[in-house]
């Protein structure tokens, strides 16, 4: 059976980490007979200087027709123009791809805890997902922009846009979710002062209610849940939220793991009547345009993007287990790059050196 990838490096460390992403892929080809077939694709500010767009028609159209996207990273790209960035950027891709929950699993590595910015007894055990909704909220609400006022200072606005059918998608996903985990879902919004927010708290309590009373669910006000992710992250299981509030809980969740380069990510869209869905799979971490080209980024939020790929478009459970299994043992042999905390004397590894590890524990798990 075929398995259709379109394969987006991107900017920044994008092609290095991507570059480690693909070596497993072709294990697992060669090795698991998983039949992935990646087609290139380019997207970001490179395309840019030699096309005059950062994203082109056919990228798009490829990224529709795939069976998932595996993409790397964009950014550090302003000298882009910001209106291009928005209609030709990864924004746009999500939205034309009909990307609509944001999958982000935070996951606490024993081999990791001296890592953690947290105190070990904090962070051990931790597992949750963040489910952050992708394509509406603040980031899309419109009008949006800045004007110059009659005084000669300048207003900007931006507008926070949601309907009842938004909340309710991703809300089920966020229940459906629980289901297969622990059965436990944190909805988190600013209802005290938001009239989103409200509505997100009504339209959540409403479905629970109506479908998954077998779930349990508490609502947490946003600034509550930035305490209680730090006190203490172990309580929750599925975090449900806006787009905004997504985008930077999320990323504080990320120091649990040790580093933005330990967390992988899923966009998922609406599954079509063959029941196959829109899905984008990336690593967290951004381009991080300070240490491209080093090759010293850390490549496991990749690899693990990877992983959600088998499971989520793929239903390939067993060799998703296998990627995550690998490289769990890499790193609890000290398996580190230099985004990690290295213990005196350890020298870090490089972005290949790191790569190198996980397939050697694929080979030895799996081979």
């Amino acid at each position: 059976m075929a398995r259709n990838v379109l394969f987006i490096p991107g900017d920044g460390i994008g092609p290095e980490v991507m570059a480690e992403a693909r070596k497993v892929i072709d294990w697992l080809n060669a090795r698991r007979g998983t039949g992935i077939q990646l087609t290139d694709a380019e997207m970001g500010l490179a395309t840019w200087r030699k096309t005059g767009s950062p994203m082109s028609d056919e990228t798009i159209a490829a990224a529709k027709a795939a069976d998932a996207v595996l993409f790397g990273a964009v950014g550090g790209d302003e000298e882009i123009p910001r209106k291009l960035r928005r209609e030709r950027g990864l924004l746009a891709l999500r939205r034309a791809m009909g990307l609509y929950a944001n999958l982000r699993p935070v996951k606490a590595y024993e081999a990791l805890l001296d890592a953690t910015s947290l105190k070990e007894r904090v962070a051990r055990g931790v597992d949750l997902v963040v489910l952050r909704e992708l394509s509406s909220g603040v980031y899309f609400g419109e009008p949006r922009g800045t004007e110059t006022l009659a005084n000669g200072k300048r207003r900007a606005v931006d507008t926070q846009v949601y309907t009842e059918e938004e909340i309710e998608r991703v809300a089920r996903d966020a229940f459906l979710l629980a289901r297969t985990r622990r059965g436990q879902v944190a909805s988190v919004e600013k209802s005290n002062v938001m009239e989103t927010g409200r509505l997100w708290r009504d339209v959540v309590t409403a479905m629970h209610a109506a479908e998954f009373p077998d779930v349990t669910l508490r609502h947490v006000l946003s600034d509550n849940f930035a305490m209680q992710i730090i006190r203490d992250p172990r309580q929750f299981d599925v975090v449900v939220t806006d787009n905004l509030f997504g985008d930077l809980l999320s990323d504080a969740s990320a120091m649990i793991a040790g580093s933005l380069g330990m967390l992988p990510s899923a966009s998922l869209g609406t599954a079509d009547a063959s029941g196959r869905r829109p899905a984008l799979y990336e690593p967290v971490h951004g381009s991080a345009p300070d240490i491209a080209g080093k090759g010293i980024a850390n490549p496991v939020a990749a690899i693990l993007s990877v992983a959600m790929m088998l499971r989520h478009s793929f239903a390939l459970t067993a060799d998703a287990d296998l990627v995550e299994n690998a490289v769990a043992a890499a790193l609890g042999e000290g398996a580190r790059t230099a985004d990690l905390y290295i213990q005196g004397g350890v020298q870090p590894l490089t972005t290949i050196g790191m790569g190198k590890a996980i397939l050697g524990k694929l080979e030895a798990l799996g081979g």
